[in-house]
């Protein structure tokens, strides 16, 4: 892509593991509503290709979308107990203006980083922990209605439909990720969920890179690793997008240690 791609939320801790993994492969403009510190940035990003905004702020969104090809949008609250007055201006109103801001400057793809929490009340406790473990078959695939167990999941939920409303009404092409337990090294220690989950960051930035070089309309899509233990689906992240994860949590003791083969 000869255009920039917009990261936002580009400090967080998935910004940075998609600008460590692929940062040389793309010209990037950055937002994020802190100064980024010379280490945050990629080979080749400078200070004037870093925007300091808040994600609400619609003037300045769409400053920094003029000319970009694509935008991956991570900004907002994080928190899984966030309140619902800042997941509501963060996250569903900062979403809302990241895609009107992409439809008015003429941006053809958007990849949401949706989560996990959008539809965790999904782990019920007859489901639980057998769920997590790999002789068992129950999974979830995207086709699924969202399942929220709490309110940050409910605004990832938000901005899944808002996607779906701004590709349906002003054919924007938006595929929403629905992250993982994101950790770097190793799977999360002695967390039989976290590791049916897990994302890691070489695998993180890899399947963002294909949200951003693939062709697609509306997709919702599981962003882990290809864990033997797992309860999320894959198959339409390969499918579509071409995504071809390279870590197994199961190469991993549920310390988080690796596992000798020999």
């Amino acid at each position: 892509m000869d255009d920039p791609v917009l990261l936002t939320g580009a400090g967080g801790r998935v910004g940075q593991a998609i600008l460590r993994g692929i940062g040389d492969a793309h010209d990037w403009r950055l937002l994020d509503r802190e100064p980024l510190s010379s280490d945050h940035l990629p080979t080749g990003v400078g200070e004037d290709d870093v925007v300091v905004a808040d994600v609400t702020d619609e003037d300045a969104i769409a400053d920094a979308m003029d000319g970009v090809g694509a935008v991956i949008h991570l900004a907002g609250d994080p928190r899984p107990e966030a309140p619902w007055n800042s997941v509501l201006e963060n996250n569903i109103d900062g979403t809302q203006t990241v895609y009107q801001a992409a439809v008015d400057a003429g941006v053809e793809n958007v990849a949401f980083a949706s989560s996990n929490h959008a539809v965790s009340a999904y782990e019920t406790d007859t489901r639980t922990p057998e769920m997590y473990r790999p002789d068992d078959d129950y999974r979830l695939d995207g086709t699924e209605l969202p399942r929220p167990g709490n309110l940050y999941g409910v605004s990832k939920a938000a901005g899944e439909t808002l996607g779906r409303y701004y590709h349906d009404t002003e054919d924007l092409s938006v595929v929403c990720v629905r992250i993982g337990n994101l950790t770097e090294g190793h799977p999360p220690r002695n967390y039989e969920r976290g590791q049916a989950m897990w994302l890691s960051h070489r695998d993180c930035a890899h399947l963002f890179d294909r949200c951003i070089r693939a062709d697609y309309e509306y997709e919702i899509v599981y962003g882990i690793s290809d864990n033997e233990r797992k309860y999320y689906s894959i198959d339409r992240a390969r499918e579509v997008l071409g995504y071809d994860p390279q870590d197994d949590s199961a190469e991993y003791t549920l310390a988080g240690d690796p596992i000798d083969d020999e």
